[in-house]
Parts: structure tokens; C-alpha cells; sequence
């Protein structure tokens, strides 16, 4: 059974780049090891989301489909 934490933030509806700051918001209240899951249905954000996490040293776990046209793209702190 994993033992790590993951946050769920939900930022469908919200445009760029929203999805992102929230998800830079959510890293900051989180501590490293935190798995964080975007909800999110703003295309860019596809790309965004993992060049951020590059940029900052996080890993980029990847990405699902969601309902809704929308995606989950998740991503483990350092």
C-alpha cells in the first residue's frame, strides 16, 4: 500500500494560465514526495504542466484522460 500523499487540484473551467498558478500554488502548501494530480480541460496546460515540472526539478508522472474532454496530469514533488 503506498503511503505517499496526493492533492487533488481541480482547475477545470479555469483558463491559462490558471490551471497552472493553481497547481504552483498547491506545490508550495505541499512537502516534497507529495504526489499532485491537475484536473484540467485547458489544452496548454499539456505542455505547461511539464515544463514546469522540469524547470523546478519535480518529476512529471505523466498524463490521463478524464471525462469531459479533460485530463489529469499528475506530478511528485522533490
Amino acid at each position: 500500500m503506498s503511503t505517499e500523499k496526493r492533492v487533488l487540484v481541480d482547475a477545470r473551467g479555469a483558463f491559462c494560465p490558471g490551471p497552472l498558478l493553481e497547481l504552483m500554488k498547491a506545490s508550495k502548501e505541499a512537502t516534497s514526495g507529495t504526489v499532485l494530480e491537475l484536473l484540467t480541460n485547458e489544452q496548454g496546460s499539456r505542455k505547461d504542466v511539464p515544463a514546469w515540472a522540469q524547470k523546478m526539478g519535480h518529476d512529471f508522472l505523466g498524463e490521463e484522460p478524464e471525462k469531459g474532454n479533460a485530463y489529469k496530469l499528475i506530478v511528485k514533488l522533490k
